[in-house]
């Protein structure tokens, strides 16, 4: 199987410097076999693999390159959206899906935040619920600890009778 132009750069961006991530985990993420991956970065040194600026496939993007592009295409009229569509190698439904996915990524994690919230909101009540219980059993334990200070200055003074 042949993997087109925009594959292979993609591929190697998130492999090689800055990025240098490892190749099973590109592997894995891509579905690229891991020799494949070292041969393209091979011959990429070597300069035999063209070194294009084109952009990448649309199933091997980043959701922050999803979301740069679904911004941009929100900001385009539905006549020019077409060879802005075309420059990029995208359709129409890449643009939904994707605008779908960064909602529900959104979604999900206010979900997530509200559950953490909540829990952290209920562990500070018991804490508080606990501190005024020790703060009451401190105060009794200073006033029998000042009863007992009294008492035993008075019979003090019935003992010096």
């Amino acid at each position: 199987m042949g993997y087109s132009h925009a594959v292979r750069q993609s591929v190697l961006k998130k492999v090689l410097p800055p990025e240098g991530r490892s190749i099973s985990e590109v592997s894995r993420e891509t579905g690229v076999n891991e020799q494949t991956i070292r041969n393209w970065i091979k011959r990429s040194k070597t300069g035999i693999l063209a070194d294009g600026n084109q952009d990448s496939c649309p199933r091997f993007l980043t959701p922050k390159e999803k979301y740069q592009l679904v911004v941009e295409a929100a900001g385009i009229d539905d006549e020019q959206l077409g060879g802005f569509l075309r420059e990029r190698g995208l359709h129409s439904e890449h643009i939904t899906i994707w605008d779908q996915e960064l909602r529900d990524m959104i979604d999900n994690k206010n979900d997530k935040q509200d559950k953490e919230n909540k829990a952290l909101k209920k562990k500070v009540k018991e804490l508080e619920k606990e501190l005024q219980r020790k703060e009451k059993a401190l105060a009794e334990a200073a006033a029998l600890l000042i009863l007992k200070k009294k008492l035993d200055a008075l019979t003090r003074e019935h003992e010096d009778d």
